[in-house]
């Protein structure tokens, strides 16, 4: 096996694990289950802080990765950082976001989480994986057609 394959292998292998373990500490916390998302954004009727909690140690162990892992000359399995340069805030963006948080309080799940739930066996998360793939799909092509015109894509 060549080093470039091998550096794929361990890069494929390192983000399964990742994800195994993301999606684990999504079960482990009750962040699968919408009604504990919904519990959180309605603070009129029994509000549910937990998931506070879980946003905040996942920002604090994410802060502390970040800034250990920006110290590094270069990652591990790339030969370089892949940072975001654009810091603007343009209408896909905004509208993207809102269309995000809209979907998130009225079904209670967001990706990670209902694909978590959705291989767990819940036919409602499986019905909000299809339709959030069918959501990007037609972002997708909304954006490639978009994109003479300047959208993002």
């Amino acid at each position: 096996m060549t080093a470039v394959a091998r550096r794929r292998a361990a890069s494929i292998a390192g983000a399964a694990l990742s994800g195994a373990l993301f999606g684990a500490g999504l079960v482990v916390s009750g962040m699968t289950q919408p009604a504990r998302i919904v519990g959180f954004l309605d603070p009129l009727d029994g509000w549910d802080p937990s998931l506070a909690f879980v946003m905040a140690g996942a920002v604090t162990v994410y802060a502390v990765a970040y800034a250990l892992i920006r110290r590094r000359a270069q990652p591990w399995f790339d030969v370089r950082f892949h940072v975001p340069n654009r810091a603007d805030i343009d209408p896909p963006l905004v509208i993207g976001a809102a269309v995000f948080g809209i979907g998130w309080g009225l079904g209670g799940l967001c990706p990670g989480p209902g694909i978590v739930a959705a291989a767990g066996g819940s036919t409602a998360a499986l019905g909000f994986v299809l339709a959030m793939l069918a959501g990007m799909h037609v972002r997708h092509r909304l954006g490639a057609a978009g994109a003479g015109a300047g959208a993002g894509g």
